[in-house]
């Protein structure tokens, strides 16, 4: 999807956490996508040149900006993915209430496994500061 829509991987993992999570700045997207804060800018000026984010002033910060979703971004539609659309649909529909509702526990509950999973994953990438001492093995 990302490579006939012209994007890359990055760039639609950042759509996607800006549209669950609502904005955020350039440190906390370089946090979730794991990028430094210049590939975080170059970026954020890619999907802003492409109508899909802007920046806007942090309201308690003023030395930071928050990225959000452009409210009139909207990405070519993909017949491949309505396609795939409609068939979840239908799927879905062919489940009693009672089931719906215990699948989607049941994917809430891998997104919040994954979540932890990826915040485990972020703290330990966490790049040292350049005068810490190495540990001895």
């Amino acid at each position: 999807m990302a490579g006939l829509l012209g994007l890359g991987l990055t760039d639609i993992d950042t759509l996607e956490y800006l549209e669950r999570f609502g904005p955020m700045t350039h440190r906390e997207l370089g946090q979730r996508l794991l990028l430094t804060s210049g590939a975080v800018t170059l970026l954020v000026d890619r999907l802003e040149k492409m109508s899909l984010v802007r920046r806007s002033p942090h309201p308690s910060d003023r030395r930071a900006s928050l990225v959000e979703l452009e409210s009139n971004a909207a990405l070519p539609e993909l017949p491949e993915l309505q396609a795939y659309h409609v068939a979840l649909r239908s799927a879905a529909k062919k489940l009693s209430a009672p089931a719906r509702q215990e699948v989607a526990g049941f994917l809430e509950e891998l997104a919040q496994e994954a979540e932890n999973t990826a915040n485990l994953m972020r703290a330990r990438s966490k790049p040292r500061s350049r005068s810490a001492k190495p540990e001895p093995e």
